[in-house]
């Protein structure tokens, strides 16, 4: 039986998703009878246990029925960023060794781009209008009856990308379950995630984000597992954000920093226009948060907000409001008990609270249910030490054994032999007045090999120029270590932040390396 078939049997009219704020709504009647109707075709496409099925999807009606269509067939999907450039998803449709392609027509020339280039696949369909070498899903389903039966059903998984931050994305791949789909051992596992934070099967779950990410895509579909309703925003507005919580009753979401930003910036006669008061968990990871952002939402919504820190290979930890205002910046402690371990850069156990060193979780003691980085044995190997693997995080442990995140080691900075982690310099500049955003790199520096730059931009209605470039060196100056901070700051219109609020340093290092013979990533 389907993980969505038995709550379709009992109450086929309840609600499973809804598109914006009620443009479009999907019960578990429908996704059950679409899911299973878009298997059988898989299934007649070709596409056997293990294969993959690769969608370009925004977040619109149609996605969540490949998803459990995957997850009735034993089937990975994998959803891709259509932030990316053409190059870069013609690399994930084609490393994942997708049978089958589902796109958007509002990706129309992207995704006919990318067909045209990936022979390996056999099957391609267009969603919601036509692009040219696809097959209309209506018409590749037309012969299919809307009741048949579906036998045999599995368990599938999603093999989701990185966001590219540093080269080409690496695809993550889980071992599939190999079990009947909604088998009680996995439906438990995923409820029990949820139950964690707090989320059952009364809620109404608000995904604001891109559902080719992994959290907001596994959060949303385990909603289906307990029976909830997931509201999907089509694209983020802070105040459209807003009027959804108000309008649709929302008592669960999940945000990233930036989200908290926007908000946080409306006119404060703007926030108080909507009723927020059904929001109980309000749950947000995906890159570090700023100490006054995090300070100011819960002086606003209250102690609702919950944090996590985890990858799509796995972890992680977890905090809630009254802890972190006890360890403030902290991203908690391991959410299942088990030991975090920070390594030194000899791989040596660090015992001394607060030092520093690359952050490691425990993984499975069976190889067989571990992750693997998907054609690339060099980086899985290197992501594992033992039992233990990396997301490639830097941070320390205090006394009671509290989280707190220094920064990706791929953004270290390194002048004059000396590591610097960016991180505590965006920070406090994060906390001036006159910056909205902020990216700190190392550029050339023909003595030091790298010297420190912030690239800053502004809140509206201030100006760059030298003096506010002083004021805000002098800024950092009076808060951390001078080595810290920036030699030289530049002002820009906007940065390369995917919508999951991840910073894409890689593009603002290339505009200072170009001609270097130093890096690039």
């Amino acid at each position: 039986m389907s993980t969505v078939a038995t709550i379709a049997e009992k109450d086929p009219d309840r609600i499973a998703v809804i598109y914006g704020n009620g443009e479009t709504v999907e019960t578990y009647g429908e996704l059950e009878r679409r899911s299973r109707q878009i298997a059988h075709g898989l299934r007649r496409w070709g596409l056997e246990p293990g294969d993959s099925l690769a969608v370009l999807l925004g977040n619109e009606a149609g996605l969540f029925d490949f998803y459990w269509a995957c997850f009735r067939t034993g089937l990975y999907l994998t959803p891709v960023n259509w932030h990316l450039s053409e190059a870069e998803v013609c690399y994930v449709v084609d490393n994942c060794d997708a049978k089958a392609f589902v796109a958007g027509a509002m990706f129309e020339k992207l995704a006919s781009a990318v067909g045209s280039q990936v022979p390996k696949l056999k099957t391609k369909l267009s969603l919601g209008g036509e692009i040219e070498g696809f097959l209309p899903i209506e018409e590749a389903l037309a012969d299919i009856p809307e009741d048949e039966p579906l036998a045999n059903q599995l368990e599938g998984s999603v093999m989701l990308y990185s966001s590219g931050t540093t080269g080409f994305p690496k695809g993550v791949r889980h071992p599939l379950p190999n079990k009947p789909a909604g088998d009680p051992a996995v439906a438990r596992a995923s409820s029990a995630f949820m139950l964690m934070f707090g989320i059952g099967e009364n809620d109404r779950y608000l995904c604001p984000a891109p559902l080719y990410h992994a959290a907001p895509l596994t959060f949303s579909a385990a909603q289906h597992r307990l029976g909830s309703t997931a509201v999907v925003m089509q694209h983020f507005d802070a105040e459209e954000a807003l009027r959804i919580i108000q309008d649709q009753k929302i008592t669960s979401s999940q945000w990233v920093p930036t989200h908290f930003r926007r908000m946080l910036q409306l006119p404060e006669k703007v926030r108080k226009q909507y009723d927020v008061s059904s929001l109980k968990i309000a749950i947000h990871a995906a890159a570090p948060c700023p100490i006054p952002v995090k300070r100011e939402m819960i002086e606003w919504w209250g102690p609702i907000i919950v944090e996590y820190y985890a990858g799509t290979e796995g972890g992680g930890t977890l905090i809630r409001s009254d802890e972190w205002l006890e360890h403030p910046g902290s991203v908690g402690r391991h959410w299942t008990g088990a030991k975090i371990h920070i390594l030194d850069d000899e791989g040596k156990e660090v015992e001394t609270p607060q030092a520093e060193g690359t952050i490691y979780f425990e993984a499975p003691e069976e190889g067989t249910r571990r992750f693997r980085y998907y054609k690339d044995d060099k980086k899985t190997a290197d992501t594992y030490r033992g039992n233990i693997f990396t997301l490639g995080d830097i941070g320390y442990l205090d006394e009671e054994g509290y989280l707190y995140l220094t920064d990706r080691k791929s953004n270290m900075i390194i002048s004059g032999g000396v590591n610097i982690y960016p991180q505590e310099t965006e920070n406090c500049l994060l906390t001036h007045p006159k910056v909205d955003d902020v990216a700190v790199i190392g550029v050339p520096n023909e003595e030091m090999g790298e010297e420190v730059k912030a690239v800053v931009t502004l809140v509206p209605g201030v100006q760059p120029g030298p003096e506010l470039e002083r004021e805000l060196i002098e800024h950092c100056r009076s808060a951390i270590a001078h080595y810290k901070c920036p030699r030289s700051i530049d002002f820009a219109q906007d940065l390369p932040r995917l919508p999951t609020g991840k910073l894409l340093k890689r593009k603002i290092r290339e505009q200072y390396w170009k001609g270097s013979e130093g890096r690039l990533l």
